[in-house]
């Protein structure tokens, strides 16, 4: 029998994911367990396998393929959706040439390269002429794939498609108007005790402690595996295959404990996406918005929960010693403490939102102003000082402390304050429905959340746009709201204080 456009297409598509697939396994090796001296040739190796996917998606085949199957009578709503989709990403994607692709690609391995060398050394000057290329090429992507736009605008919307500097200038001024009181009001409060998580955790035990709390909250390790990086991160290179890793510090329990959550938050959502649409937008997160929604929901609302702990803290206590004579109540505020810090993925829950105005702030610099790597340190330092209060001591704790760049991820960052604030939003609609959710979360039963995070969320793919699905899902947008809301009922817990404001 004939195979149909869609069907041809559809079996093109997952060909490519194929290729993408195997670059993703490259990378994950990239960044565990490739030897120091091997980064030339494994750059080398992304870089053809890019260009043959590139090659194979702006192919006339797929171009004719898009146009029959958007003609085809008898589709159901996914597949008219993936065309669509995909009609709109290969529109785009023909307008990079395969040589720009290498380029990118290569710029991008030998960036992270040097970033690894430079952050290890703390000598931002190894990494600054390797991000410079990085941010010209950037810029010249932006102009390339600029619709009138902006060239921000068109970096950010490859991460969350329908966002715009102008929703997030507003965002953020909401940070500033409604989070800024409640840090402030905080630090005029008397300060919890957090000192026994500084003491020594052995590493070996602190690996296996989060390979317990993988399994209690459903990360499954048939189709996933835990390993050590740099800099935490999930890949997944299809829901059969959802690698996360963490790092540990064993002077600070605190580490390892919530990037393991947090990146398991992320690897339950690719984990829980249609096999069936593998490669195709509905087998896809919906925005990087929304996974990070994901990861937020699990590292905060439920990781740092009273009732969480209530259900798993008794093993913590057996097996670190330093945590013995702490008590649950102060070990839940401890690990909540609201204090300024240099690192944004070791930061409290309202100072996080701040590192990221700040990275927002000086991307858009970067690719909208003309600003160089240099500058951005400076920049980097002059607004943390004027932020958080805190003067940088060394670049390892300042620009070079996170790996984004190094990739070229430039309009990543706002997803991950968007994230958040989705998270209270999906959080609070799934207490509404789930009316036992605290009763089981403290009896160790995270199951009922992941199985209607599943159902809401993750099954939809690329289904519905991030604000339709949080329409969908919670009855409007995405709001700061929330967010305010949980914050304020659980900081003047921990503080003792009744926010006015």
């Amino acid at each position: 029998m004939r195979m149909k456009s869609y069907d041809l297409l559809r079996e093109k598509i997952q060909k490519i994911a194929d290729i993408n697939g195997t670059m993703a396994v490259l990378a994950w090796d990239k960044e565990t367990y490739l030897p120091a001296k091997a980064n030339g040739l494994r750059s080398r190796q992304l870089a053809t396998l890019s260009s043959i996917s590139h090659e194979e998606y702006v192919s006339e085949e797929t171009g004719e393929l898009l146009a029959k199957s958007s003609r085809q009578r008898g589709l159901d709503i996914k597949a008219k959706k993936n065309i669509k989709v995909l009609t709109e990403d290969y529109l785009k994607s023909k307008k990079l040439p395969t040589s720009f692709i290498v380029e990118r690609s290569m710029a991008e391995s030998e960036a992270y390269h040097q970033w690894v060398l430079a952050k290890k050394d703390n000598r931002f000057e190894l990494f600054a002429p390797a991000l410079d290329k990085l941010i010209v090429l950037k810029r010249k992507e932006a102009e390339m794939l600029n619709e009138g736009k902006g060239l921000y605008n068109t970096l950010l919307d490859q991460f969350e498609p329908g966002s715009t500097t102008s929703l997030l200038d507003k965002l953020f001024t909401d940070v500033r108007k409604k989070l800024l009181p409640i840090i402030h009001e905080i630090s005029e409060a008397k300060q919890v005790k957090s000192g026994f998580l500084q003491k020594k955790y052995n590493k070996d035990k602190q690996y296996d402690f989060g390979i317990y709390l993988l399994n209690a909250i459903g990360y499954d390790f048939d189709h996933g595996r835990q390993d050590i990086s740099p800099h935490p991160f999930t890949i997944g290179f299809s829901p059969a295959d959802v690698r996360i890793t963490t790092r540990i510090d064993e002077n600070d329990f605190s580490n390892m404990t919530w990037s393991t959550l947090h990146e398991a938050g992320h690897a339950l959502y690719e984990q829980g996406l249609n096999p069936e649409e593998y490669g195709l937008p509905c087998g896809g997160a919906a925005s990087l918005a929304i996974h990070e929604s994901q990861s937020r929901l699990w590292e905060n609302h439920v990781g740092r929960s009273l009732d969480f702990w209530q259900a798993h803290y008794p093993s913590l206590q057996k097996t670190f010693k330093p945590l013995k004579k702490v008590s649950i109540i102060n070990f839940y505020k401890a690990i909540n403490k609201v204090e300024p810090s240099f690192i944004r993925t070791e930061s409290d829950e309202l100072h996080y939102h701040i590192h990221v105005l700040i990275r927002y702030e000086i991307e858009k610099a970067l690719i909208e102003d003309g600003l160089d790597a240099e500058g951005a340190r400076t920049l980097w330092n002059e607004k943390y000082q004027k932020y958080l209060g805190l003067k940088i001591k060394n670049d390892a704790q300042g620009i070079l402390q996170d790996v984004h760049w190094s990739h070229g991820s430039f309009g990543y960052f706002p997803t991950y304050s968007m994230g958040s604030f989705y998270a209270a939003q999906f959080f609070e609609q799934a207490n509404t429905e789930l009316p036992k959710l605290k009763e089981q979360i403290a009896k160790g039963n995270t199951f009922d959340l992941l199985k209607w995070l599943r159902e809401n969320i993750h099954q939809h793919g690329r289904l519905y746009e991030a604000q339709q699905l949080c329409k969908k899902v919670t009855g409007k947008g995405l709001s700061l709201d929330p967010f305010v809301s949980y914050a304020k009922e659980k900081y003047s817990d921990i503080y003792g204080i009744s926010f006015q404001i």
